[in-house]
């Protein structure tokens, strides 16, 4: 696998990591909401995973495909560019229903 490829796998897997480490143990979402800090962090992390998926896909040395690729990169360009209309229920869901799938899909391709 082409270097570069790697590192944005791993850029997707830490940012993964680094937004569950950053929310609040009991996963409550009403916590989350209400902390500012948190919720810039993890859209921050959200917005590397798009981009690192983005990457991925322009670059054609590699037969990979990442599901929902392009939802992906479209919410990391919603959050880049029209972050006034991200709703904090919308991250959240991602963070729970989709992150896990995606954390194990990019630990799959990497072996």
């Amino acid at each position: 696998m082409d270097d570069r490829i790697y590192a944005w796998l791993e850029d997707i897997t830490r940012s993964i990591d680094e937004i569950f480490e950053f929310l609040p143990e009991k996963r409550d979402f009403f916590e989350y909401k209400n902390d500012l800090k948190t919720k810039k962090a993890v859209e921050r992390n959200i917005e590397i995973i798009g981009e690192a998926i983005n990457r991925i896909s322009k670059n054609k040395t590699h037969n990979l495909e990442i599901k929902n690729a392009q939802k992906i990169i479209g919410t990391r360009n919603r959050i880049a560019h029209e972050y006034d209309y991200i709703s904090d229920e919308v991250i959240w869901t991602i963070i729970i229903r989709e992150l896990p799938e995606l954390k194990k899909e990019i630990e799959d391709l990497k072996l």
